[in-house]
């Protein structure tokens, strides 16, 4: 696919068997901070991808300006300065850095946690922290110390000066629209009781254009009178927003970026798409959940996603990783946030059965209860009802977990190995390179190999070994380090991937291709 987020080697399928994509590659890592750049072309900063990537705002070709792997970790929003360097506050680290028109890169502030609005101003660079008592900065450009300007602010969000000379911003826990004076002072609230938002930027006549999270509605509303009116409404999730010219393009989380044209129409720059994706699980009615991050989907044979639930959603369980379907639109799902849940998306309902951990993984059901993974402890651990049991603990980066004879398979993402837990912790298959995913089906497990690219079947009974598939997208591109994602304050405890693998009744078997952001299928020919 042209302009992709990620190049893979050729994929090859074993004999006997089909692959397909359910879902089309993503061509970027979600999207957040937009801006204008020096070049004519649109920057958009990806914090799950921990990239930068300029686009062409004609074509939608996409560049990568700063890769995975790179020194910028976690991009939030960003902002040039007429000497063409650029800023980037990168949330999970807490720090804003900058990068120069040659590509080197340092970090300017590094005591920001969770920075993440950014915007320049004749000369001066103001920052921000989106947290329930974020704080609104002027930073020191030589790296000198910064200057608060208003502390307690509840989750600051995208902003800008406005004509008038003052410092505009989203404040996403209050719901409204503030602005200060750009030497500090009391805030004053310009606009109330919109749809959560989450950037303020301005046009060409003096209008704040702002998006919307929760409500997916770009509003253009007068700074003075406060009349409102609605440029677009496109879907929940909407992140930011930059004018080049007269046009204006905005970012959702999920990964789309659209143009917003006169009369309210809408042009697609960037298609929608996956951040990861994560979990996978199938419903009794055939219906394939998808677990990605801050959103998540439902799947439907022959179908397209439909969104199931997202951080600004009522009910939503928080930053879901691992999934299993337990009953009729109910699911079982681990979360980035450190706690277990029971979720009906349908009914905008969830209850938390058991939390306090830090790196929650895969789930899988067992009778009355499940057994999940955290990664950040190294345990296995069982739950029935809202009692927690250890399994298992000095485990190495356990990921996917299936059940299997009454026993508890685990894969071993450090160690290269998959164990069955029961009475004592035993190796069942080694050799791996970066196991996640694993599932079973009679007597064969399937293992997803991140680091080889590989889905593997294992025969549990005879030891018989066959890659089912090799190539595959994957893990992280050949020769990158991905840099740890750690927390986003209250949204979000440490992200990272989880490139899950789940059979049906029949044999078929989904597996996340987290690399390229597609829900793939791997099917016996008889099928």
């Amino acid at each position: 696919m042209v302009n992709a987020r990620y190049t893979p080697t050729a994929t090859n399928v074993a004999d006997g068997w089909s692959l397909e994509r359910l879902t089309p590659p993503s061509r970027l890592f979600g999207a957040n901070g937009l801006c204008a750049g020096p070049d004519g072309r649109l920057y958009v900063a990806q914090v799950s991808g921990s990239q930068v990537s300029a686009i062409d705002i004609d074509s939608g070709a996409v560049a990568t300006i700063s890769p995975k792997g790179g020194d910028i970790v976690a991009p939030d929003d960003l902002v040039f300065d007429p000497a063409g360097n650029f800023y980037a506050t990168e949330i999970t680290e807490g720090r804003v850095s900058v990068r120069t028109p040659g590509g080197d890169v340092r970090v300017l502030q590094g005591d920001m946690p969770c920075a993440n609005p950014i915007t320049f101003h004749e000369g001066r660079l103001f920052a921000g922290e989106c947290r329930p008592d974020g704080r609104i900065m002027e930073l020191d450009v030589n790296g000198g110390a910064p200057r608060v300007l208003l502390d307690n602010v509840p989750m600051p969000n995208a902003m800008q000066v406005g004509p008038d000379g003052l410092l505009y911003f989203p404040v996403m826990g209050a719901n409204e629209i503030w602005r200060i004076p750009l030497s500090g002072g009391a805030p004053e609230v310009v606009a109330r009781d919109l749809g959560v938002p989450d950037a303020v930027k301005f046009d060409a006549r003096g209008n704040i254009v702002s998006t919307q999270v929760a409500s997916g509605q770009v509003l253009r509303i007068d700074p003075a009178s406060g009349e409102r009116s609605v440029l677009a409404d496109i879907a929940p999730g909407l992140d930011n927003l930059a004018f080049i010219g007269e046009r204006l393009f905005v970012s959702s989380i999920s990964g789309q970026v659209n143009e917003i044209l006169p009369g309210g129409e809408v042009r697609s720059l960037v298609p929608d798409g996956l951040n990861w994706p994560l979990g996978l699980a199938l419903g009794d009615d055939g219906v394939l959940f998808i677990a990605d991050g801050g959103f998540t989907y439902t799947l439907s044979p022959g179908g397209t996603p439909a969104m199931a639930g997202m951080l600004f959603t009522p009910g939503f369980p928080g930053y879901t990783r691992g999934v299993v379907a337990v009953g009729p639109g109910e699911y079982l799902v681990t979360s980035a946030n450190g706690h277990v849940a029971r979720w009906w998306p349908a009914r905008m309902k969830s209850e938390i059965l058991a939390d306090g951990f830090e790196q929650l993984y895969g789930i899988a059901q067992t009778p009355g209860g499940a057994v999940f993974t955290d990664q950040g402890t190294g345990r296995l651990l069982s739950l029935q009802g809202t009692t927690v049991t250890e399994l298992a603990s000095g485990l190495e980066r356990p990921s996917g977990v299936a059940v299997h004879d009454g026993a508890c398979l685990v894969a071993e993402e450090g160690a290269g190995r998959v164990v069955r837990v029961g009475n004592r912790v035993d190796t069942v298959v080694d050799g791996l390179v970066a196991p996640q995913g694993i599932a079973v089906r009679g007597d064969t497990l399937y293992v997803v190999d991140t680091g080889a690219k590989e889905l593997l079947a294992f025969d549990l009974a005879g030891n018989g070994r066959q890659a089912l598939a090799s190539g595959l997208p994957v893990g992280a591109p050949p020769g990158v380090q991905p840099k740890f994602l750690g927390p986003i304050g209250v949204l979000s405890g440490p992200m990272g991937p989880f490139a899950d693998v789940i059979v049906a009744p029949d044999g078929t078997l989904y597996l996340s291709a987290d690399a390229e952001g597609s829900v793939m299928c791997l099917r016996p020919a008889t099928h």
